[in-house]
């Protein structure tokens, strides 16, 4: 193994896939857990042959030593300020004491350098440690994957299967929205760790599709009519976005509030990808839309007997 791999935030689902997609590749893979960490978790981690750190990120010295002999960190952690900026600053900083030269950030999400400061709370945490990663003596990769494609099951506005409706906003009916499974983003990934030529960006999208594109798929895949509902334009939602924020003050030390899950889906509308860099690998797959729509409509019939 000419690769050792350094994997914070390895017990979540990205981390996990991440981990056994850097085997896979032939990489010696490191994985750095919280002491409370799930024991569980924990020992799937060694069976894969992960070679598991348990650390306080408050310990530098630990996580220098952590570091020793990494090519390459890459975070998958998930949090607040605590997480993403003060947590991801002392391993980047550790990595750095390390001599590791290069680090991926957990910036696995719709591409928020074109966004402005305040259009999403948990994209603006990431922008403040981007900062950060810019100063240090690292070379960085950032992959931006648009947003998750497990989010359409939630019955979102851009996708209700029980209200058939698909909404957009005035203007973005044929705006091309970037979906990526965690599964491909972890495939994916795992190369981009491996590559010591890496751009400092990298854009992926296992489908891009529009809400008039979704609608007339929805209705073929779930044999059902759905409506296409114009919301307003952008920036009354934002607007609408920014009062709820100011009216519950609370939401700024939960993960997802309400206004939270509302700029998500302001963040697909108002940036996405313009060129992808799905090609930069060999030997990977993508999941493609119908096939998404296809496991939620056949995930209802299994939990009702019919379709919607």
């Amino acid at each position: 193994m000419n690769n050792m791999i350094l994997v914070a935030g390895a017990t979540g689902d990205l981390g996990g896939r991440l981990c056994k997609h850097l085997i896979k590749n032939g990489a010696g893979v490191r994985a750095l857990v919280r002491e409370e960490s799930d024991q569980e978790k924990i020992n799937e981690l060694r069976e894969l042959g992960v070679e598991v750190i348990a650390v306080r990120f408050e310990d530098e010295a630990g996580l220098v030593s952590a570091c020793k002999g990494v090519s390459c960190v890459v975070s998958v952690l998930a949090g607040l300020r605590e997480v993403i900026v003060t947590a991801q600053s002392q391993l980047l900083q550790a990595a750095v004491q390390a001599g590791v030269p290069r680090f991926i950030p957990s910036d696995f999400c719709t591409d928020f350098t074109q966004l402005q400061q305040g259009e999403n709370r948990n994209f603006d945490l990431r922008k403040e440690f981007q900062s950060v990663l810019e100063t240090s003596n690292i070379r960085a990769t950032s992959v931006f994957n648009g947003a998750f494609a497990y989010v359409l099951q939630y019955n979102i506005p851009l996708l209700d299967t029980k209200a058939k409706t698909i909404t957009y906003y005035s203007g973005k009916a044929d705006w091309q929205i970037d979906f990526t499974t965690v599964e491909d983003t972890a495939a994916f990934t795992a190369y981009a760790a491996l590559d010591d030529t890496a751009p400092r960006f990298l854009r992926i999208a296992g489908f891009q599709i529009s809400p008039n594109e979704l609608a007339a798929l929805t209705g073929h895949v779930f044999g059902e009519h759905f409506e296409l509902k114009e919301q307003g334009t952008l920036e009354h939602f934002s607007a609408y976005i920014q009062k709820l924020r100011t009216e519950n003050p609370d939401g700024e030390n939960q993960l997802y509030p309400q206004w939270q899950q509302m700029q998500y889906l302001y963040s697909m509308f108002a940036a996405h990808h313009h060129t992808l860099d799905n090609d930069r690998y060999t030997g990977l797959s993508w999941q493609a839309a119908e096939t998404i729509l296809n496991e939620i409509n056949n995930n209802k019939i299994a939990q009702n007997g019919t379709g919607i």
